[in-house]
């Protein structure tokens, strides 16, 4: 495995960079509240950003997501490329391609993906295919003009399934508690019985009701009615498994961009805030949980790269995208945690940036996980008769790369041994 960026995803992440890092700033983010920031989403989509994910590919768009992550920039780059970008190019047919593709490349067309634990029904009928189910809560639908979901034939089951996808957390209401309740999370629902695996159909959001939802980070959610809405089959069978698997890696290499930026908001903090004469990230239990969030982050890190390296290569990566789905989860949550923790005091200031690292990490921990159903999930899949761990070489299994102790880039532009993350070697938090 080698995860060094190729030129053209070098030169993507660096433009990435410089865009977000001008354009998502803490006093544009206050300002724009939970709205969708359209400046800078016609900013990325005039350099060419989105449509280069189909020559960069996973790991390209990896790249890109960790720096939007560092900013918490407000756009749906993750859902537009995961679920509308990279399904079609790769499971769309030339027709597909050629009349959805342009819009999407340039911006003029957001896509979404309604994968949570619940699916549609799909029933053919004399005018083509019509979907009919209901989403409490899909990321970006207000501002998505198609979105990508998952249903059954009308024939093949009832229209929930078990342990489909990501899910994701709504904000309490009256009598509730965020994030806890039917159909809001995705590592495991109920025990079912064999189901077939859904079919992927996209359909034009201006078809379907609309409700909006307010997420715990801002994602312009909404929740999405269909009642017979005119729909086309994207790809066939494996699709929703591929589109799954590369949606998870994606929105893993989010959750490492999102870590990434606490992180460093910690070292800068902690690098000027003294405490007893002396600045706090010279004393031993700061450093100790700052390196225990460095090695966190770089875990999910790397294990984005290595399951989006891997469908980038056609290589079997299904289990893979789990691994970096759960790290992104039980990780992830511990980085922003501690990301917050340390900040002191101001850290449970709303109106601080830090605030927003955590947000974005917690919603992302709920819409991938919950992580002990991706545990089981994952679970499944090693013992299963068609990929069990006996028929997997070292090389091969989840996180291999966490000890394999080959070079990869993993820092910015300094390349960083992946051994180090099993040697233990703490980072100097002081800069």
């Amino acid at each position: 495995m080698d995860f060094t960026p190729t030129v053209e995803q070098r030169a993507a992440r660096e433009l990435a960079a410089e865009i977000f890092g001008d354009l998502s700033t803490h006093e544009r983010l206050s300002a724009l509240g939970t709205a969708m920031d359209a400046e800078l989403w016609k900013a990325l989509c005039a350099a060419g950003l989105p449509a280069a994910v189909e020559e960069i590919g996973l790991v390209g768009l990896v790249l890109l997501l960790e720096e939007q992550g560092r900013t918490t920039a407000q756009v749906p780059l993750a859902a537009t490329c995961a679920y509308g970008v990279l399904p079609v190019a790769v499971h769309g047919t030339a027709e597909q391609r050629d009349r959805l593709l342009p819009a999407l490349r340039g911006g003029t067309a957001v896509a979404t993906g309604a994968f949570g634990s619940r699916v549609a029904t799909a029933r053919r009928t004399a005018d083509g295919w019509r979907l009919s189910g209901i989403f409490p809560a899909v990321p970006w639908l207000r501002a998505a003009t198609h979105v990508l979901v998952p249903a059954q034939l009308a024939e093949a089951g009832p229209e929930k399934i078990a342990g489909a996808g990501p899910g994701q957390v709504v904000k309490a209401g009256p009598g509730q508690v965020a994030g806890v309740g039917p159909e809001v999370g995705a590592g495991r629902a109920a025990q079912a019985g064999p189901r077939a695996e859904p079919r992927c159909f996209l359909a034009e959001v201006r078809a379907a009701g609309i409700e909006a939802v307010e997420t715990t980070a801002p994602w312009a959610a909404g929740r999405l009615t269909l009642d017979a809405v005119p729909a086309e089959p994207l790809g066939g069978e494996g699709t929703h498994a591929d589109v799954l698997g590369r949606a998870r890696t994606a929105f893993a290499g989010l959750q490492a961009g999102v870590c990434g930026g606490s992180l460093g908001r910690v070292v800068r903090h902690t690098s000027v805030r003294e405490q007893f004469g002396r600045p706090l990230s010279t004393h031993q239990g700061v450093l100790m949980r700052a390196a225990d969030a460095h090695m966190d982050t770089e875990a999910i890190r790397v294990t984005a790269y290595e399951a989006a390296w891997r469908y980038d290569q056609g290589l079997p990566a299904a289990i893979h995208a789990l691994t970096t789905a759960w790290w992104a989860c039980e990780a992830g949550k511990r980085v922003v945690h501690s990301g917050q923790h340390l900040h002191g005091g101001i850290g449970a200031d709303v109106q601080h940036p830090v605030h927003r690292h955590f947000l974005w990490g917690r919603q992302l921990d709920a819409y991938l996980g919950p992580a002990p159903g991706l545990l089981a999930e994952l679970g499944d899949a090693l013992t299963a008769d068609a990929l069990t761990a006996d028929e997997l070489t070292a090389d091969e299994l989840p996180g291999a790369a966490l000890s394999a102790g080959e070079p990869g880039e993993l820092l910015g532009d300094t390349p960083l041994g992946v051994a180090a993350l099993s040697a233990g070697e703490l980072p100097d938090v002081a800069g």
